[in-house]
């Protein structure tokens, strides 16, 4: 498909992509979304925590909401996200992965940007347990390369799937890696790597023959984080095996539903290989729209209603 023109061109202090990123991850808030929590058991025993809200009206559409690395349900974007989706029809299912809300996992095992499974196992308690025709999914950062390797895996996609948005993608996990090392990226990369470690004592706590305190002294860098736990928690060989299994840049060709990327120009996040302009032009379902401002997961917008709320809601009522 070709490539997608895109309009958005914010204010100029938002063209800056870090300030962009900043504003929308620390000083955004947004009200409005009454949640209501429901727990499900999955296939291994442990939980996820979703976290529900309703158009005004009984819906027959339902959008499926994921967040990015150490985000949550109650995330700016997320909630900005499942509000304009309530507003215009659709009821909201924002996913808190495992350990991320607000209440400790119960396995070893946490999330991680290749865990299908669990989304997987969401779209089916849905179809299972409610009552809705029409399924949507938008993923945001690590959510949205979880989204796309969902749609691209050799599954059947269930029917009542209609289409998906992923925001702010690392489609190449490596590729993203390298990106948040650089040292204009440290702060951010800092604090992951804080709130990681942080979780990953909580784990020690749970799993003292897992985990040990050299371990987690040895981490230094987010690498070090994946080569210590993502890949022994989650069966990789290391990080770089981890990087290369989960990344959904692989399985973009194989994506049968109307899909739309919007990665931005100057996000800081992401490296030359997570833009799949290829990918997009050779898949008819596959939309690749690139701004030149946004940064991650920012896209600031009038009456606190960012642009790729506005472009998501577009696209798919456009379906």
């Amino acid at each position: 498909m070709p490539l997608v023109a895109s309009t958005y061109n914010p204010p100029i202090l938002f063209k800056n992509g870090h300030l962009s990123t900043i504003y929308s991850g620390i000083f955004r808030k947004v009200d409005g979304v009454a949640q209501e929590r429901e727990r499900i058991t999955l296939f291994d025993t442990d939980f996820l925590d979703l976290d529900w809200s309703f158009a005004s009206q009984k819906s027959n559409k339902v959008m499926i909401i994921l967040h990015g690395l150490e985000g949550s349900a109650q995330r700016p974007y997320i909630m900005g996200s499942a509000k304009v989706f309530n507003q215009n029809g659709y009821d909201a299912c924002a996913i808190n992965l495992r350990s991320c809300s607000g209440a400790p996992n119960l396995l070893f095992r946490s999330y991680h940007s290749g865990a299908t499974e669990d989304l997987d196992a969401v779209i089916q308690h849905i179809l299972t347990n409610k009552s809705y025709d029409e399924i949507y999914i938008k993923g945001f950062s690590l959510g949205g390369n979880l989204a796309l390797k969902y749609l691209g895996e050799k599954r059947e996609i269930p029917k009542a799937v209609k289409g998906a948005v992923a925001v702010s993608v690392p489609c190449d996990l490596y590729s993203s890696l390298k990106q948040l090392l650089l040292p204009e990226n440290r702060l951010y990369a800092a604090r992951f790597k804080k709130h990681l470690v942080e979780k990953l004592r909580v784990k020690q706590e749970l799993f003292p023959n897992e985990i040990s305190d050299k371990d987690i002294a040895s981490i230094k860098t987010l690498k070090d984080f994946d080569d210590i736990y993502t890949s022994r928690a989650h069966g990789f060989t290391d990080a770089i095996d981890y990087y290369t299994k989960s990344s959904c840049l692989p399985f973009l060709p194989n994506i049968k539903i109307p899909t739309l990327i919007i990665n931005s120009k100057n996000d800081s996040f992401l490296g030359p290989e997570c833009y799949p302009y290829t990918e997009a032009e050779e898949n008819k379902n596959l939309f690749l729209e690139t701004p030149n401002f946004g940064g991650h997961v920012g896209f600031y917008g009038v009456k606190n209603t960012t642009y790729t709320e506005k472009r998501c809601l577009n696209f798919l009522n456009e379906l």
